[in-house]
C-alpha cells in the first residue's frame, strides 16, 4: 500500500511540473489599474473547506465583488461551496485545483487565502507576481523566510496584502495601543497574550491511498514528500510541522498580534525563550498543546501562553483567548483597568479609534484595492510578517530544547521572576489535569539572541536554517523577491 501510494504520487508530481514547465506569470489589467466605486473586483477563494467557508460568505454580501474562482485540491467539495451560491442567485464560480490556473486568468483582481499554512505565503507571492491583490489568512508565512519574501514581492509589485489578524479592524486592540501610548498607567511591563482553548487529541491514523477527488500532490505542495494520512486533511495539519504551528501560530497569532501592536514601534525581539510540551494523551500530533513563550522587547516582555488541556477552564484576569496588559500601575484586561493593591477596577479614559476606509476586516481590504493604497490597510502586510514571525521564533527555540524534569524547578530564567510565574501557573493547570509533574519532563527551548534588522537568530546556525525549509520543486519559495 505505502509503495502504491508513493508510486501515484509522484506520477501526479511528475504530471504537475510537466504542465505548468512553461508557467510565467506577467501582469494584468489590475497590475497597472486603479479600480473605481463601479468597477467590479473579481476574486478567487483559495482553500474553500473551513475558513474559506468564511471567505465566501464575506465576498458574495458585497457590492460590486464576484466571486470568479474556487481554488481546492478536494474536488469533494465544490459542490458544497457552489450550490448554496448558484440557489442564492450568485454566478457558478470556475473549480480548479491548483491555483496557477486561476493566475493565469488576466480578468482576476484578487486571491483571497484560506489554505493550510504551509501554502499561505507561496500563493501569496505567486498571486502578487502576476498583479493581483491579496487577502492571506493568518498566519502569512510557515516561516520567517518566507514572510519576509512576502512583504519584499508586495512592495516590487505594487500590491495590496492585507493580513487576516481581524483584531485590527476591531477596537479592542486599538483601545489597548492607545493605553499603553498615552503612558497613563505608568510604563507597560509586560504585554501577555493567552490562547487556552480545548484541543483534543487526534489519535492515530495510518498511511493510505488519498481519498478519491484530493489531489494530494497539490495539497502538499511546498511541504516535503510524505504519505497520505487522515489526520493531515483536513484540519489537524495545525498540529503537524511540515505544515502547521501549532496553536501559537493558529488562535495564538491574534493575540500575539495586539500583544506586539501595544508596545510602541515593536517590529522583531531582541531574544526569545519558548517551552512546553504536548501532554495529557499521547497521539500522532507534533506541535506543544501546553506552551510559553518570552519574547524581549527591553523595557517590556512579551508574554505568551497556550493551554490545551481544559478540564480546569483556566483563566488569567478573566481572560481565557485574550490579552492582559501588566503595568506599573495595574493590569489591563477584558476593557477594565485595576489598579495596584484594589479590586476595584477605574474608569478608562476616553481615544478617538481611527481606522481604514470600509466596513469590517474584509470591507478595508476591498477599499483599499479600489483605492490602491497600501496606508489604508489596517493589518498590511509587514504587520502581520511582524506578528506571524513570532510565532516561528518561538517554535524555533521550543524545537531546539531539551526534555528537562519538572522538579526541581529550572533556573534557566536568571532573575526573570514573570517567566517563573507564568511557568508556575503552568504547572498548576496541568496538575489539575492529571498530569503527574514528578514523572512527566517538558521540551526547554533555548534562549535565542536575535538581530531585529537582518531578521537572523546571533550566533546560532541551527536556528536560522530554521528560518527557512527546503522547498519540494516546483512549489519553491524564492530566496527574494
Amino acid at each position: 500500500m505505502a509503495r502504491l501510494s508513493r508510486r501515484k504520487f509522484l506520477q501526479t508530481t511528475v504530471a504537475a511540473s510537466a504542465a505548468f514547465s512553461t508557467f510565467t506569470i506577467a501582469g494584468t489589467k489590475s497590475s497597472g489599474k486603479v479600480l473605481g466605486a463601479n468597477d467590479t473586483i473579481r476574486i478567487g477563494v483559495a482553500g474553500i473547506n473551513g475558513r474559506g467557508g468564511s471567505h465566501i460568505d464575506e465576498w458574495k454580501k458585497m457590492k460590486g465583488v464576484e466571486i470568479t474562482y474556487l481554488i481546492d485540491p478536494d474536488s469533494r467539495i465544490y459542490g458544497k461551496r457552489t450550490k448554496p451560491l448558484e440557489a442564492e442567485g450568485f454566478h457558478k464560480p470556475t473549480c480548479v485545483a491548483d491555483i496557477r490556473h486561476a493566475l493565469e486568468d488576466k480578468e482576476l483582481d484578487a486571491v483571497s487565502i484560506a489554505t493550510p499554512n504551509h501554502w499561505h505565503s507561496l500563493i501569496a507571492i505567486w498571486a502578487c507576481q502576476a498583479g493581483k491583490d491579496v487577502y492571506v489568512e493568518k498566519p502569512c508565512s510557515h516561516n520567517v523566510h518566507e514572510g519576509r519574501v512576502l512583504v519584499d514581492t508586495a512592495r516590487k509589485y505594487d500590491r495590496i496584502v492585507q493580513h487576516g489578524t481581524q483584531s485590527r479592524s476591531g477596537s479592542e486592540g486599538a483601545i489597548a495601543a492607545a493605553i499603553a501610548a498615552s503612558g497613563k498607567f505608568g510604563k507597560l511591563v509586560v504585554s501577555r497574550g493567552l490562547c487556552y482553548k480545548p484541543r483534543a487529541s487526534i489519535g492515530f491514523k495510518q498511511p493510505s491511498d488519498p481519498p478519491a477527488g484530493l489531489d494530494f500532490n497539490i495539497w502538499l505542495g511546498p511541504a516535503p514528500e510524505q504519505p497520505y494520512h487522515g489526520n493531515l486533511v483536513h484540519y489537524n495539519w495545525h498540529w503537524f510541522w511540515d505544515t502547521g504551528c501549532g496553536d501559537i501560530g493558529n488562535q495564538g497569532v491574534h493575540e500575539i498580534d495586539k500583544a506586539r501592536w501595544a508596545i510602541s514601534g515593536a517590529t522583531l525581539p531582541k531574544s526569545v525563550f519558548s517551552l512546553g510540551g504536548r501532554f495529557g494523551y499521547e497521539d500522532q500530533g507534533q506541535t506543544p498543546n501546553t506552551q510559553m513563550a518570552v519574547f524581549d522587547y527591553g523595557d517590556t516582555q512579551l508574554i505568551f501562553e497556550v493551554r490545551g488541556l481544559t478540564k480546569d477552564k483556566p483563566s488569567f484576569h478573566g481572560q481565557q483567548v485574550g490579552n492582559v496588559y501588566h503595568y506599573e500601575g495595574g493590569v489591563y484586561a477584558g476593557g477594565k483597568f485595576t489598579p495596584k493593591d484594589s479590586d476595584k477596577p477605574v474608569a478608562l479614559p476616553k481615544f478617538d479609534i481611527k481606522h481604514g476606509p470600509g466596513n469590517g476586516h474584509f470591507g478595508n481590504f476591498i477599499a483599499a484595492v479600489r483605492s490602491h493604497k497600501k496606508e489604508d490597510l489596517n493589518a498590511e502586510i509587514l504587520e502581520g510578517h511582524y506578528s506571524a514571525a513570532l510565532c516561528h521564533l518561538a517554535n524555533i527555540s521550543y524545537r531546539l530544547g531539551e526534555e528537562v524534569p519538572f522538579n526541581p524547578q529550572t533556573k534557566a530564567f536568571g532573575d526573570n521572576q514573570e517567566a517563573y510565574e507564568t511557568l508556575a501557573r503552568l504547572e498548576e493547570h496541568l496538575a489539575s489535569n492529571g498530569v503527574k509533574l514528578e514523572a512527566t519532563k517538558y521540551r526547554l527551548g533555548r534562549k535565542l539572541a536575535f538581530d531585529a534588522a537582518s531578521e537572523k537568530f546571533v550566533g546560532d546556525d541551527q536556528a536560522n536554517a530554521l528560518l527557512t525549509r527546503k522547498y519540494r520543486a516546483p512549489f519553491v519559495v524564492p530566496d527574494k523577491a
